[in-house]
């Protein structure tokens, strides 16, 4: 089964992610911060991380880039959720090495298609 790491510091959002992921069939793993985040990924890597880019500590940005530099992390795909949809906002979780970036309010439905389409990127 396909493992996806949820970190969202908001726990309804955190909740609702991990739902809609395990509905389509996804295994799921919900953090609450940046930090547990970094172990989660380096211990037990999966197959796809979701990571809010506001989060109190340790940033989904912070996370995203930690990951990049670690040999058993660097190739993870990597989706950024956040509610800031400004251009440079973007341009920086990009830069981070995201391979994607969700803005939030976001639909539940076009959450589990982008995760889908990344995966299938991944594998071909």
């Amino acid at each position: 089964m396909t493992a996806i790491l949820v970190a969202d510091d908001d726990m309804d959002i955190r909740d609702l992610v991990a739902f809609k992921l395990e509905q389509a069939g996804y295994d799921v793993v919900a953090v609450d911060n940046g930090l547990a985040a970094l172990t989660a990924a380096t211990e037990n890597p999966p197959d796809l991380v979701v990571l809010d880019v506001m989060m109190p500590g340790m940033s989904g940005i912070d996370v995203c880039r930690q990951l990049r530099q670690e040999q058993s992390t660097k190739g993870l795909p990597i989706i950024l959720l956040t509610a800031r949809a400004q251009e440079g906002d973007v341009e920086v979780g990009f830069g981070a090495g995201a391979d994607d970036y969700i803005v939030k309010p976001f639909s539940p439905r076009e959450l589990v298609s982008r995760v889908e389409a990344v995966l299938a990127r991944m594998r071909t």
